[in-house]
């Protein structure tokens, strides 16, 4: 069943984004950020820690990506948020491009659809107004939201480092290895002693393993 970003008290979601826009940047969006300084205490804090991640403002770990920076940009807030929508409740925009522009009644039909839980289901209703308080401070100005729309695609989390191939390694010598082939005329006999002692020199003198 798909899952859809939503907290118990969506009225937090105001509390939330004004404070984002007025605080400075932090280095993590973490659960002391979101109590502390956006003032959104207890579990209703923890939800909103997690549920920013997931409406793309933050990385995974919590860092504030450019979206983030963007919305606190009074010139792009409302696109930034816009596009944030767009990426959080993609599942939705499958079923109607303009999800956005519903009325409350279709917005949760939509919902419904989406996620299979009853009309009346908690779930349903806290996404419904979710998706309501988000619109506040969103712009679907088309043509500028599409401009700004890649940047969450961008921000995609730090992976870690990889242990780099062996074609990124820098060149170093750590030794040659040479190989080399061997064109063998036989002799004309049946004799299996002749045959045990050419491949019995070969092994002696060509085939040992260097020192080293």
């Amino acid at each position: 069943m798909p899952s859809l970003p939503y907290v118990s008290s969506p009225g937090n979601i105001v509390k939330a984004l004004n404070g984002i826009k007025t605080a400075a940047v932090p280095d993590r969006v973490s659960q002391d950020f979101v109590k502390t300084i956006l003032k959104i205490p207890g579990g209703s804090g923890d939800q909103m820690t997690t549920f920013l991640k997931k409406l793309g403002l933050t990385n995974p770990d919590g860092s504030p990506n450019e979206v983030y920076r963007k919305f606190r940009n009074p010139a792009s807030s409302g696109l930034a948020m816009a596009a944030a929508i767009r990426s959080a409740y993609a599942p939705l925009y499958v079923r109607n491009e303009f999800m956005h522009e519903l009325n409350d009644a279709d917005l949760l039909g939509l919902v419904v659809e989406e996620t299979g839980e009853a009309h009346d289901s908690n779930p349903v209703k806290l996404t419904v107004s979710c998706i309501k308080h988000l619109k506040q401070f969103a712009n679907f100005n088309s043509k500028s939201e599409q401009e700004l729309t890649p940047i969450l695609k961008s921000d995609e989390p730090a992976r870690e480092k990889s242990e780099p191939t062996q074609e990124q390694l820098p060149s170093r010598a750590f030794g040659i290895n040479l190989g080399y082939t061997i064109n063998l005329n036989l002799p004309a006999t049946a004799d299996p002693n002749v045959f045990d002692a050419i491949f019995k020199s070969l092994k002696e003198h060509l085939l040992r393993a260097q020192d080293g």
